[in-house]
């Protein structure tokens, strides 16, 4: 691929992002998610939460612009963050039941490719392309064909494009790849999402509710306050190696609650955060009498708040709420901010005013037979999505 024939595109694959230069790969996030920024993905590879053992093999693919197929260098253009994955955890696009359905069928499923964020279920750009770079499009589908084409020659079962953009989505399709639904819950600042302007207040935002749910909200806040609860949001210099440590135990603490809790992220990789992240950390925290006893893990970017670990190491009634929704969300009112994504899952978001979120993935199949079985499941989850979605609107707990 060529420019006006007077450049050249180079694609190349990398076995980790710390072999390219980061303010080069930044360049291309632009003001789109931080968790695809240079600092989040390396320090996953240095911290060993990606990698071989991990079960995330980095294989970063990058497209250069070079003045001809003899230069060592050139210009950084567009990017894919691909991953061989040897299991389906730390993705949140579920895909086991197609991995059981391939073994039932004697098909080998893994190693898979995944093109993600590890263990962020946060939408942003999968293929990354240069804001002023005239042949975007052109360059997003050369990126996605290079992927597939790595995957067949690398024997690889498929190739899964996680939370991508929906401006991804008619790229990907181009491609042949059938396009999945999900649903997650945002909030956003202002009724009608900002059509009618940013809340005033914290009172404000309570008043799309019904009387009924406006009281419940007042009153768990008011009975958290009145038991000695205090809460902060901690930011920049402020953010010290104790907090950080806080944050990690209480991180730990949510993984160890639950049967199904998986410790993906080490506590190295929280205690050097601050080295690379400084500039993006939100962390809410929670005190009373007997000192900080739960947190929340946020990230701060282009005005939006991502939500992403919560923990305690006691339980106070109402504080979950509290740390990871009406706080951060008054906050939000109170800092301008515009979009506030608290994670994963929850329908318990979606009774606070969180409103249900289409999600999209893409999925390249390479055996016809399950590609076929997954088509159908597929257009049957869509339709189900679509209705679920309908239906909360319809049946809203907001006015």
């Amino acid at each position: 691929m060529n420019a006006e024939h007077e450049t050249q595109i180079r694609i190349e694959t990398h076995e980790g992002i710390g072999e390219i230069d980061a303010a080069a790969w930044d360049r291309l996030v632009g003001d789109g998610s931080p968790f695809l920024e240079h600092g989040f993905l390396s320090l996953l590879e240095e911290t060993g939460c990606t990698g071989h053992e991990a079960g995330w093999i980095p294989m970063i693919f990058t497209a250069t612009r070079v003045a001809d197929e003899d230069a060592t260098e050139g210009e950084l253009v567009g990017a894919l963050p691909l991953y061989i994955k040897t299991n389906s955890a730390g993705e949140f696009v579920f895909d086991w039941g197609w991995a059981d359905a391939a073994q039932r069928a004697g098909i080998r499923y893994y190693p898979k490719a995944v093109v993600a964020v590890p263990f962020t279920p946060v939408t942003g750009a999968r293929m990354l392309i240069a804001h002023d770079e005239p042949l975007g499009d052109e360059l997003s589908r050369a990126l996605v064909g290079a992927a597939l084409g790595f995957a067949d020659k690398a024997g690889l079962s498929s190739v899964h494009f996680n939370f991508v953009l929906e401006s991804e989505v008619d790229v990907l399709e181009s491609a042949g790849l059938p396009t999945r639904y999900g649903m997650q819950y945002h909030w956003y600042n202002g009724e009608g999402r900002g059509e009618e302007g940013p809340y005033a207040d914290f009172d404000a935002f309570l008043c799309r509710f019904r009387s009924k749910r406006r009281a419940n909200i007042r009153r768990e806040r008011r009975k958290l306050a009145a038991s000695g609860v205090r809460v902060r949001a901690v930011q920049g210099d402020a953010i010290d190696d104790e907090l950080m440590d806080h944050v990690f135990r209480c991180y730990k603490s949510t993984v160890e609650k639950f049967h199904w809790g998986r410790q993906y992220l080490n506590r190295d990789f929280f205690m050097r955060l601050t080295e690379r992240m400084r500039d993006r950390l939100h962390i809410v925290v929670a005190s009373d009498d007997q000192g900080d006893f739960a947190a929340a893990f946020n990230l701060l970017k282009s005005g939006r708040l991502y939500g992403r670990y919560w923990g305690c190491t006691r339980e106070v009634e109402f504080a979950h709420f509290e740390v990871c929704m009406y706080y951060p969300i008054e906050w939000c009112i109170q800092n301008g901010v515009e979009v506030f994504e608290p994670g994963a899952g929850g329908e318990h978001k979606y009774e606070r005013g969180f409103e249900p979120t289409r999600t999209y993935s893409a999925h390249y199949i390479v055996e016809p037979a399950l590609d076929d079985a997954i088509r159908n499941f597929l257009a049957q989850e869509r339709r189900g999505v679509d209705g679920r979605i309908e239906h909360m609107s319809d049946t809203s707990v907001l006015k």
